[in-house]
């Protein structure tokens, strides 16, 4: 069954990384529709792309080829993030109902909400960029140790557990820094007279008013899977699509380990 939303947003899809879920967002499109589709940056992995940790596949290219069979009917406002970042030599730039930008002010029901990726508010994406990269692949090596974990869960019949997700919530550092990331959002949205502010980057989805703005985050397709939907009457909602079943994960492990991938 199809849904229909006013405006989706995703963010963080990082295709062109082994770790992402690329078929997963095809059929999530294939059955979630819109009017306006918001791509919040970090879509394309140019950082894994360069590293070679992985080719680009069909797979990938059908991503592609389905953003551009929904311009037809959909508008399609891509924010570039750091790990698109080669994207910003052409921005902003427009072609048929595609629109490529650093940032853009969405406007809905009489709300202005300031749409950006995040990571300009991340002192070491911004700032120190070869600290970054390495923090990713750090990144990706806890995402390969968690999907052999749950390889075991599956095999005992538990569901799925996110150990980097307990990380972010447990460690009082990952916790400080989601709150003083989220407040400088916020601050940016009030500095160009908008009700809210709509980002992705931490891979952390949510949504709640501080103070009188509201902030929205769509976190990941990596591991959450997760997206921002509106209706027409303005609600916002936080949707995810996580699946219990490790089937489809188990066959990418093996190929992981066979060097396939």
């Amino acid at each position: 069954m199809i849904k229909h939303y006013k405006t989706i947003v995703l963010s963080d899809t990082h295709v062109g990384s082994r770790w992402s879920k690329t078929k997963e967002i095809i059929e999530f499109l294939n059955t979630h529709t819109c009017d306006n589709l918001i791509l919040a940056g970090d879509i394309i992995d140019g950082w894994s792309l360069q590293r070679g940790s992985k080719r680009w596949t069909e797979e990938h290219s059908n991503f592609v080829k389905k953003l551009l069979d929904l311009h037809h009917t959909t508008k399609i406002i891509y924010v570039i993030g750091n790990h698109d970042e080669f994207m910003k030599k052409i921005s902003p730039f427009t072609f048929f109902n595609i629109s490529i930008r650093k940032d853009y002010i969405y406007e809905s029901n009489g709300k202005r909400f300031f749409v950006l990726h995040g990571d300009i508010f991340d002192h070491i994406t911004s700032s120190l960029s070869w600290l970054a990269k390495i923090g990713d692949i750090g990144y990706s090596i806890l995402l390969w140790i968690n999907r052999r974990y749950n390889i075991k869960r599956q095999k005992k019949g538990l569901p799925y557990y996110s150990i980097a997700q307990e990380i972010k919530a447990k460690v009082k550092v990952s916790v400080s820094y989601i709150s003083d990331f989220e407040k400088h959002l916020v601050e940016v949205a009030k500095r160009n007279n908008c009700d809210g502010v709509i980002c992705g980057h931490i891979h952390h989805a949510e949504k709640k008013h501080i103070g009188d703005i509201m902030y929205l985050n769509s976190g990941d397709w990596v591991e959450s899977l997760t997206a921002l939907t509106e209706d027409y009457r303005g609600n916002w909602n936080v949707l995810s699509m996580v699946e219990n079943s490790m089937e489809e994960e188990n066959e990418i492990y093996e190929k992981v380990l066979a060097g396939v991938v």
